[in-house]
């Protein structure tokens, strides 16, 4: 199973500039795509996920444009050829 990370510039230095990562998870949940995502970048990994292993508070996660809040967070289903986008909220005023 292959699921294409999309990162913004701002993540994407934590990944080797890469903007588009082709991620091969071990099952098919968003949990293992995090992890096997976090086995190929660690230092990525960290700005996506806390101590705790959930999703950052201020990261939005979406797969195929769906916002993984209301799909069930780590638990939902992440399909072959999936586009899963990570965007850190942006604050300003």
């Amino acid at each position: 199973m292959s699921v294409q990370v999309v990162l913004p510039g701002v993540l994407a230095s934590l990944a080797g500039g890469a903007r588009h990562l082709d991620v091969e998870p071990a099952g098919g949940t968003l949990a293992d795509l995090l992890d096997a995502l976090a086995a190929e970048h660690p230092m990525l990994a960290r700005r996506i996920r806390d101590e705790t292993g959930q999703v950052r508070r201020f990261v939005n996660v979406y797969v195929d444009g769906d916002d993984v809040r209301f799909q069930g967070g780590l638990v939902t289903p992440v399909r072959d050829g999936a586009e899963v986008q990570v965007l850190p909220s942006v604050a300003g005023g």
